[in-house]
């Protein structure tokens, strides 16, 4: 597949069943801009609480379209019945001394949690990041979000530092910032990491 400049040995879509529903991931074109603005404004506010950018505003989406189509940012989009579920990417520069790394960001809707629906992303951006050379993926979320925590460690991140007051919520509120990385050059079998993501 190609997805900005680069070619990813990654083919989708790709389906799995959780219950009775079927969970279709893609990838994120720019044509998705739209369904991504109405997804986020779907969304509570908790669940807004944490991002780095507000993916409810139209210049927001609109720079991280730009990212994909010039290959700085690679997304899989989950859909179920034709409805987005959730996203995950995997964000990377060229900046000289960071071009080895590359880091994650996640989002499932509340809606459509407990499905292994957020494991599955981050193990295709994952498997994407691999592809693309990268030989480090990082996470950075604040302790609030427990459930996430549980899920990268699972996959193998493991706390890199904890820094207090690093981040301000949508409230004006200061908040401890989590790092969690995971070594991607120490898995010279990607598809170990598609095996802990289905356990």
């Amino acid at each position: 597949m190609r997805n900005g400049s680069q070619e990813i040995d990654r083919t989708y879509p790709r389906e799995f069943s959780a219950g009775d529903k079927t969970i279709t991931l893609r990838l994120m074109r720019p044509d998705d801009r739209d369904a991504i603005l109405a997804f986020a404004r779907s969304l509570p506010p908790d669940d807004l609480l944490f991002l780095r950018l507000d993916i409810t505003r139209p210049e927001a989406v609109d720079e991280w379209v730009a990212n994909v189509e010039a290959g700085r940012t690679h997304t899989v989009l989950a859909e179920v019945d034709g409805k987005m579920a959730g996203y995950a990417s995997v964000h990377h520069d060229e900046a000289l001394w960071t071009r080895h790394m590359g880091e994650i960001r996640v989002l499932v809707s509340s809606d459509f949690r407990q499905l292994g629906i957020g494991r599955r992303l981050v193990n295709e951006v994952f498997l994407i990041g691999k592809a693309l050379g990268l030989q480090k993926l990082t996470v950075k979320m604040t302790p609030d979000q427990r459930g996430a925590r549980v899920t990268f460690e699972r996959l193998g991140f493991q706390l890199e530092a904890l820094l207090a007051d690093y981040v301000v919520d949508h409230e004006g509120k200061p908040r401890d910032m989590l790092i969690m990385s995971l070594d991607a050059a120490g898995f010279s079998d990607v598809e170990h990491l598609a095996a802990t993501a289905t356990s």
